[in-house]
């Protein structure tokens, strides 16, 4: 997403999702589940992690719907109950509801996105207009919001401490937003479209995985790869031969528009097919074509926002942001476009000039970006990647490096667990412990690329903390990372080990959360902020302390060279203009797609939409298409980022203004890790977050820092 790509990622409130596990039942609620059922009853393994040993497909289904039943019953008995609402018998009694449901939804979101199947991902599709309709019975409960509102009202009188106090608002804000006000003929309408969106946009998840899966490119001549390492070839012919393609070579589809292998591909033609392959996966007028789908996605967020009396669903979903409206949105991108695309421009004319230099006769296009890119890097910085992955060995980044890091700045410690049942052979799982030696949290990381996971990287929880309910936080990381052929090692990008130390600053505001209500805990925040922690964590991987520590080269063993590291870091600023205008041109179609008005969201031809949508912005730059296409852009139209997209952008400026805090203070250290743990990992949504980063920082955010991190003037 990312630079992460979480893409189920972030673990952003969705309403029902924030209904964690581990209550005791209410009265009257009687788990009719059998017992064979894995799902049954809570975990005895430590953690409460689940039991995948002993899970079966056939289990999820009928554990969904008791899940749902049972929480609907709960919930109906808090509304029901003649008693004048109170904190705990009202939204306590909220949070304790959903044991069940939490517990199997949580195991399915995670294997539905990193190893699904045709079984699964029927379910994915038959159940989420259930999972809707559970989400409508609470927020569209008119007897349940009255007593919401009623100790809303009251909340100043009722002597609350201040995660309390914030519960009781946050509620029924969302509650608001959800709806809630509605008149009873409109919330019909709501449930409606609510069920059919989920409906859809769980085929829209299912047709992009198997559209990226039919849009692998298909090589059968060796000659049409040179310029590809041994490793990558071994790695495709694997894949070829897994996929009964013996004597071929098959590269899959990332789910971003460029492919990692159009920076090596020497023939001009093989770059432009895997190009192609890529940004027209879902366009192919078959099954697997997503554009019907998210033309009608569009409509219905459109026509739920003039339900909701406002002008577009972006000026609706952004009310509990950091942004607030789609005009702050466009405030903030309008300082930086023109900067980007003109240092964009200028890195197209340097590339072209290094085209016409070797009289290659063509105009630089897309699929030539990163070959011709890298070869001018090469010349600037004396910088080649082949030179660079020989120090990033996947475990070694993990351990002595992610792991190290977190241990410098917050005293933590690892220790692998081989014990725990995993859903896939190449999932690893650690406990964590804390500075004084008690666990802390569970953490499984999953990092290899399979024809059955969704793309880019993302992290969730399986068992969310919560000090209610007693349970600590199980915490996982996805990633699609090349896995090496047998015997091989694997060696990563920097860009890969920049990406596991996202995904891993996600892991930490999960692992540090710290929180009463399960509605308020850890990463359970705004869009725009929940990418602060993960992208902030990135500054890590170059740090000199922690580089020193995990880059050593996977033959010889020595340190990476501190001339490597220099070219490294010089060569960072290196193609800015064209990573930011490839993600603030995504974060406009986003936006755009999402400012429709009710009366002219009957979008009728998508490419034409998107070209219009890019052009009004000036990001229409021909040689940078979007880093994703409205086609194939997952996050906005089935992970939670409808309208947000823009929150990568958005929480850099944060990071990178605190980052700019420890650079003032000492940089790494204990004492540094502390602070930025106390006032901001381990907070959750328990204050305002602007109010909770001027705590932190001493003022309201700045965009300066980002300015000169990018290379962007500051004036």
């Amino acid at each position: 997403m990312k630079k992460i790509l979480i893409v189920m990622s972030a673990v952003i409130f969705t309403g029902l999702s924030s209904f964690r596990d581990g209550n005791p039942k209410q009265k009257g609620s009687v788990n009719s589940l059998p017992a064979s059922n894995p799902f049954s009853s809570a975990s005895t393994l430590p953690y409460q992690a689940p039991a995948f040993d002993k899970i079966h497909d056939s289990d999820y289904k009928p554990a969904m719907l008791e899940g749902i039943r049972l929480q609907q019953k709960e919930i109906q008995q808090i509304a029901d109950n003649p008693a004048p609402p109170t904190f705990e018998n009202t939204l306590v009694g909220m949070e304790k509801s959903g044991e069940l449901f939490n517990r199997v939804n949580n195991v399915f979101n995670l294997v539905t996105g990193a190893n699904t199947n045709d079984e699964l991902a029927k379910l994915q599709e038959d159940i989420a207009p259930e999972i809707a309709a559970n989400q409508d019975a609470i927020f569209l409960n008119t007897k349940l919001f009255k007593r919401i509102e009623t100790i809303y009202q009251k909340r100043d009188q009722l002597k609350l401490d201040a995660e309390s106090k914030r519960l009781v608002e946050y509620y029924y804000l969302e509650f608001v937003l959800a709806g809630a006000k509605l008149s009873d003929a409109d919330k019909e309408t709501m449930k409606r479209l609510n069920g059919e969106e989920a409906s859809l946009s769980a085929k829209y998840t299912n047709q992009l995985l198997s559209a990226g899966k039919a849009g692998a490119l298909i090589v059968s001549d060796k000659a049409q790869l040179d310029g590809l390492p041994q490793s990558d070839l071994d790695a495709y012919a694997a894949n070829a031969k897994a996929n009964n393609l013996d004597g071929k070579w098959l590269l899959p589809i990332r789910n971003t528009t460029q492919q990692p292998a159009l920076q090596l591909l020497n023939v001009r033609a093989t770059r432009q097919q895997l190009f192609e392959a890529s940004i027209n996966r879902a366009e192919k007028n078959d099954s697997n074509d997503t554009r019907a789908v998210i033309v009608r996605l569009a409509a219905i967020r459109a026509e739920k926002a003039k339900l909701m009396g406002f002008a577009s669903y972006a000026a609706w979903k952004l009310q509990d942001q950091m942004a607030v409206t789609p005009e702050a949105v466009d405030k903030f991108f309008a300082q930086l476009v023109p900067a980007v695309t003109a240092k964009a421009k200028q890195e197209a004319a340097d590339i072209q000039t290094l085209i016409d230099k070797q009289n290659g006769g063509f105009t630089l296009q897309p699929w030539d970006w990163n070959y011709y890119s890298e070869q001018v890097r090469k010349a600037k910085y004396n910088l080649d990647e082949s030179e660079v992955k020989p120090y990033f060995e996947l475990n070694k980044v993990l351990e002595n490096g992610v792991f190290f890091a977190a241990n410098q700045l917050y005293g933590l410690t690892f220790k692998e667990r081989k014990d725990i049942p995993v859903y896939q052979e190449d999932v690893r799982v650690f406990e964590v412990f804390d500075k004084d030696q008690k666990s802390l949290a569970l953490f499984y990381c999953d990092y290899y690329k399979r024809d059955n996971k969704s793309g880019g990287a993302w992290m969730s929880n399986l068992v969310g903390q919560s000090t209610l309910l007693g349970t600590k936080p199980v915490i996982y990381n996805i990633c699609n990372f090349t896995k090496p052929a047998a015997g091989q090692p694997a060696l990563i990008s920097f860009d890969d080990v920049t990406t596991m130390f996202h995904e891993f600053g996600h892991g930490l505001h999960g692992m540090f959360a710290s929180q009463k209500y399960p509605l308020l805990s850890g990463t359970n925040v705004a869009r725009d902020y929940v990418e602060f922690p993960s992208q902030f964590n990135e500054h890590w991987a170059l740090d000199p302390l922690v580089l020193k520590h995990y880059a050593v080269h996977y033959k010889t063993g020595e340190v990476i060279p501190q001339t490597l590291v220099d070219k490294i870091k010089k060569a960072s600023s290196f193609n800015e203009g064209y990573k930011l205008t490839e993600a603030i041109a995504a974060a406009s179609l986003d936006m755009q797609w999402h400012k429709l008005s009710a009366a002219n969201a009957d979008v009728k031809d998508v490419d034409e939409f998107e070209k219009t949508a890019l052009h009004v912005t000036g990001l229409d730059l021909p040689q940078v298409p979007p880093r994703y296409r409205s086609t194939y852009f997952l996050h906005i139209w089935s992970n939670g980022y409808a309208a947000g997209y823009y929150a990568y952008q958005w929480t850099k400026m944060l990071e990178e203004d605190a980052y700019s805090w420890f650079e003032e203070h000492g940089g790494l250290t204990r004492a540094n890790g502390q602070r930025f743990r106390d006032m901001i990992l381990s907070k959750g949504n328990t204050e305002d977050y602007n109010t909770m980063f001027k705590n932190f920082r001493g003022h309201a955010p700045d965009i300066t820092p980002l300015k000169k991190d990018l290379g962007l003037p500051t004036k």
